[in-house]
């Protein structure tokens, strides 16, 4: 347990962007996983729709420094060569 001031207000706000960056990284990984369902199913129109909501989910964790910025290009590029494999 913290004993000075400033190291439980330092406890206090990591617990709060913990929380905040938990959130932010499950609903990326989510939009992720969406668009990997329609490709897996076929549904190119699905897929692309998904593609940009899970892009613009990469973008934000990645300007929070959530993912490092190369690594959200990676996702990304990833997952846009997925969809534009689909037949």
């Amino acid at each position: 347990m913290p004993n000075t001031p400033s190291a439980k207000k330092r406890l206090r706000q990591t617990g709060v962007r913990t929380a905040r960056n938990k959130t932010l990284r499950s609903s990326m990984r989510t939009w992720e996983k969406k668009v990997l369902q329609a490709v897996e199913a076929g549904d190119k129109s699905a897929a692309e729709a998904h593609l940009s909501l899970a892009c613009k989910h990469i973008d934000k964790a990645a300007h929070k420094r959530i993912l490092h910025p190369n690594t959200a290009a990676n996702h990304k590029s990833r997952l846009a060569r997925k969809v534009r494999e689909i037949g």
